[in-house]
């Protein structure tokens, strides 16, 4: 595996050729860490990448013993509709992706749970990670403030404002907006397990199902066709984190690439590319 320098010069040397609109580039291998930019370091949404923190609030609160991924949530619905299924998007409940879909109903999450189920069935959508955290907060409060002294401070990251919806709460699946180097402390964390600086901010557990017990998305396209825990497998051998517009976490092996972007449509070139990179394939 080549060494943070080389991968990251031969990533950027691709961004420049394929004209892809990258803002910036964080690349760590081992404890070997390099750094590109290409606009000035400044906080920018991360579009689905905050699904990852959503899955890592529900993992602390799992740790503290004050939730269980795997209860079921309502008595009234079918009894094995849970966290777990509703954050790896399996809970069979359709509720397509609009621009407004936050706004258009009173409480998003009563309006998604009230839909019916077809089964364990793969169906993305935001807001089953909103629900999952509207519901998570009934146990551990406003997200935002219980994840501040177990995860954004401890890593680093202060003055974290998540985008809420009308009635206040975090949106969850989007709205978070960090520097390239915030989202890397991020994706360190990731690769290290639930272990930040010899502590461990949330169990192993949680942060390997972020890669592991794979669904079945039912598509065709390279790195769609199996989820996880807010990760998506490949391209190739990696594994990553997606958010629109190209913001990407991509883990291969010891490395980490972090990328932000402007870039939707280049993004999935871009991240077989690292994939292939960092891994030597």
């Amino acid at each position: 595996m080549p060494a943070a320098e080389p991968l990251r010069d031969a990533i950027v040397s691709r961004i420049d050729d394929t004209g892809f609109r990258a803002h910036g580039l964080h690349v760590r291998v081992g404890d070997d860490i390099a750094e590109h930019r290409w606009t000035p370091d400044e906080r920018e949404e991360i579009h689905s990448v905050a699904k990852a923190v959503s899955i890592l609030a529900a993992g602390i609160a799992a740790d503290e013993g004050l939730v269980s991924l795997d209860e079921p949530i309502d008595s009234t619905r079918e009894r094995d509709l849970t966290l777990r299924r509703l954050l790896t998007m399996t809970s069979g409940i359709d509720f397509p992706w609009s621009p407004t879909l936050m706004t258009d109903w009173p409480d998003l999450a009563a309006e998604f749970l009230s839909r019916p189920s077809r089964g364990r069935v793969f169906q993305y959508s935001n807001a089953s990670t909103y629900t999952a955290m509207a519901l998570l907060a009934r146990r551990v409060g406003d997200i935002e403030e219980f994840l501040r002294p177990r995860l954004f401070s401890p890593l680093g990251i202060g003055d974290v404002s998540w985008d809420r919806s009308p009635n206040g709460r975090v949106l969850g699946g989007e709205g978070l907006s960090l520097r390239t180097e915030e989202m890397a402390r991020l994706g360190l964390l990731i690769r290290d397990r639930g272990v930040w600086g010899g502590r461990r901010l949330v169990s192993t557990g949680i942060v390997d199902a972020m890669h592991a017990g794979w669904v079945d998305t039912g598509s065709t396209g390279e790195g769609y066709r199996r989820y996880a825990l807010a990760g998506w497998e490949g391209p190739g051998d990696a594994w990553r984190l997606h958010g629109a517009y190209g913001q990407l976490i991509v883990f291969a092996g010891d490395a980490v690439v972090t990328i932000s972007a402007d870039d939707h449509a280049g993004a999935d070139a871009i991240a077989a590319f690292v994939a292939e990179a960092a891994t030597g394939r």
